[in-house]
């Protein structure tokens, strides 16, 4: 495929110059037959990656996607930009599905949106008829057991490598640690795919855990935090259903727009909120974790957990619904002890105990982690990462360290010299030279590393390795008994080519007195917002002219224009279409449709501003 035709493609439709990184590389794989694993965070563009391979496809690309939300969102927002897709989904009635599958055997739909359950039915046999290009299978982690989310009808979709033998597979995920990766490439029968990995790196985020806070004092500090964002969407995810509509009437209270979504709520109500929020009707949105997979709305400044969640996936996944657009966003985490308790029953309480225990745990240990929360994040989704972010509450108010390397050799060298058979207890176990019956039984008690680190307390061990694997320099093998695996990053360490500093370990004082003695102490730091120099004015009047056009079409502001591509005109300010059509995120169809608007808006404010 000519690469002219690719730029072409994403400019006309999109309105960018260039790709992401490793978007080019995949559509070009994709265009070439082959099939695809493709892992990148929330906001980090999976989605053009099957759009573009489709626009420059011959026939149909059918998008297997869970939610009707998350197909309405993206259907609507390529029809804006003047693609041809629709949704087969139960919303339509059936006249409409009808036509819509009519449309697509005749070849005059380049994208099908579709459930799962849609399509291992009648749809799949149907298919067969169409000149299929490809099939994406969007939130692939929902086909493994493994994953945070496993939905048992994604399994039947291994059935498309074996009826569609020549059309290639695209899986694409934000949120799956290496043991759901290889299940996927399993279950979908695509076990020579190419993975790729996109940097789950999300800068513009910040990172913030506020431990042991009553009701009472989230309660101020997540007011605090929407004085911050003025006029700035934010979403606070809570445990239960109760406490979102208790936060949302005291958030009213204080005259913030707030709305509330959880399962609980008619689908027609909850489809409302879900609107007035994409559409910035209001401001807030309390919610558990029924809301947010099928929201791709840019703008989102904040985003707060009220409660722990259940697993480091489900953390990031929501946290990521933040900042898509590139800007800002601010992101903090309150938990206490009741909240491992409720979850812990959850687990407990779960088809999948053993699994959701372990995932919760590695949800605790983030938020009470003395390392950069950033590097905890990559170094779980497998992304090797020994520098600090300094934009996380760890970095502002780093722990004292100390020189730790040849601790870290020591529990090291004793898992490598078990075969890496071990986990976190029998470790230590060899570490403090303790005679348990799976040291005996193993013969531990002869290696050279057995007491080594006998003058260290066992609790101490316990920490430091959980440092280490925060750190990067150890992994668990939940598929092999939960044993520990050293790293590439370990094997550095171990071998005396990288010094380790381990954080100083200060057992967090819960009482009364303390806790009013930290809350004294710590001041909310200023949010600085990176934007480039510009007028807020005209910012400001061009988010009035996006309402007005977004209004009139029934769509959501962002679908218009993101924020983003509103800060490049109040920078800019283009004054002619031509200008305007060069823009970051304005295609050709967005220029002809609406672009006057815009200009004509921009040069009414130039005009305003020159002297006489």
């Amino acid at each position: 495929m000519n690469r002219e035709i690719i730029y072409k493609t994403l400019k006309s439709y999109f309105g960018y110059d260039t790709f992401r990184p490793m978007q080019e590389e995949i559509i070009r794989h994709t265009i070439d037959g082959g099939d695809s694993l493709v892992l990148m965070p929330t906001g980090g563009g999976k989605s053009l990656c099957f759009q573009i391979s489709a626009l420059v496809m011959e026939g149909l690309a059918v998008v297997v996607s869970p939610l009707i939300s998350l197909m309405k969102d993206q259907v609507g927002a390529l029809q804006a930009n003047g693609v041809a897709a629709e949704a087969l989904n139960s919303s339509n009635d059936e006249g409409l599905n009808r036509d819509i599958i009519s449309r697509c055997l005749a070849g005059k739909v380049k994208l099908l949106y579709i459930s799962p359950e849609r399509l291992v039915g009648s749809m799949m046999q149907l298919l067969r008829q169409a000149r299929v290009s490809l099939f994406a299978i969007d939130e692939a982690h929902c086909i493994s057991s493994w994953g945070h989310d496993f939905r048992p009808e994604y399994t039947q979709l291994g059935q498309l490598r074996e009826l569609f033998p020549g059309v290639p597979i695209m899986a694409l995920t934000a949120t799956a640690d290496k043991i759901t990766k290889q299940d996927i490439l399993k279950q979908l029968n695509i076990g020579h795919a190419q993975t790729f990995i996109g940097s789950f790196d999300r800068p513009n985020l910040s990172l913030d855990v506020k431990r042991g806070y009553s009701a009472r004092e989230k309660l101020r500090s997540i007011a605090e935090l929407i004085r911050r964002h003025p006029g700035e969407s934010g979403i606070i995810y809570c445990l239960a259903r109760k406490t979102t509509e208790e936060l949302a009437e005291k958030l009213k209270k204080m005259g913030i727009a707030a709305g509330v979504y959880h399962a609980g709520l008619p689908n027609t109500e909850r489809d409302r909120v879900q609107d007035d929020f994409v559409a910035d009707r209001i401001q807030v949105i309390c919610a558990t974790i029924a809301f947010g997979m099928g929201i791709d709305k840019s703008n989102v400044r904040f985003v707060a957990h009220y409660n722990l969640p259940k697993s480091i996936e489900s953390f990031y996944q929501e946290i990521g619904r933040g900042g898509r657009d590139g800007l800002p966003c601010e992101t903090i985490l309150y938990y206490n002890l009741g909240d491992i308790i409720t979850l812990r029953k959850f687990a407990d309480e779960s088809g999948q105990q053993q699994i959701n225990l372990e995932k919760l745990q590695r949800m605790q240990e983030y938020a009470e982690a003395q390392v950069c929360r950033r590097r905890i994040l990559l170094n779980y989704f497998g992304e090797s990462s020994d520098k600090s972010c300094g934009n996380c509450d760890v970095c502002h108010t780093p722990p004292q360290t100390f020189e730790g390397t040849i601790i870290v050799q020591k529990a090291l060298s004793a898992i490598v010299r078990t075969g890496e058979n071990v986990g976190f207890t029998t470790a230590i176990n060899i570490l403090r030279g303790s005679m348990s019956p799976e040291v005996v039984a193993h013969r531990y008690n002869q290696l050279k590393t057995f007491a080594a680190g006998r003058d260290i307390p066992y609790r101490d061990w316990h920490d430091y390795l959980l440092q280490m694997l925060q750190m990067g320099f150890i992994e668990i093998a939940y598929n092999e008994d939960r044993h520990i695996h050293v790293t590439e990053l370990g094997q550095e360490a171990l071998y005396g080519r990288r010094s380790v500093r381990l954080a100083v370990i200060n057992r967090e004082d819960f009482s009364v007195k303390a806790r009013r003695q930290r809350k004294r102490e710590e001041s909310l730091r200023t949010f600085e917002n990176a934007k480039a120099d510009e007028s807020q004015e005209l910012f400001n009047l061009l988010r009035q002219v996006r309402k007005r056009i977004a209004d009139e079409h029934h769509w959501p502001a962002y679908v218009v224009l993101s924020d983003r591509s509103l800060h490049h005109l109040a920078i800019e300010k283009p004054t002619t279409l031509a200008a305007f059509g060069n823009t970051f995120g304005v295609g050709e169809h967005k220029r002809d449709s609406f672009g006057a608007e815009f200009v004509e808006a921009i040069r009414e404010y130039t005009e305003k501003q020159e002297p006489f």
